[in-house]
């Protein structure tokens, strides 16, 4: 079985204001890091690969289930991950499907 090629980030992105270049998600996610560590001024701090997945997997879950109008399927499939495994980071975020508006 031939596996298809893992799907890169897309080369555009959404707009920022004052008509800037906009910004790849892995910028976004380094600024938002090291603004972080700032904040912190040296005081410790654990689990931060747990923190930085759950802010990510919200938003991408809601919106992925948005345009999949909560089909659980076809969510993991445009996730690439299985269902049993969607339902139980739902489950963790406490997404509810049915409080998500259809597009």
């Amino acid at each position: 079985m031939i596996m298809p090629d893992i799907p890169r980030a897309p080369d555009w992105y959404p707009e920022e204001p004052d008509n800037k270049q906009p910004k790849p998600l892995r910028e976004c996610v380094r600024d938002a890091v090291e603004a972080y560590f700032s904040h912190l001024d040296g005081h410790p701090t654990s689990s931060l690969y747990r923190m930085v997945l759950d802010e990510v997997e919200l938003p991408l879950f809601e919106i992925v289930l948005r345009q999949t109008r909560g089909n659980h399927s076809r969510a993991a499939e445009l996730l690439g991950i299985n269902r049993a495994t969607l339902r139980k980071k739902l489950k963790h975020h406490q997404i509810d499907c049915r409080a998500i508006k259809k597009v």
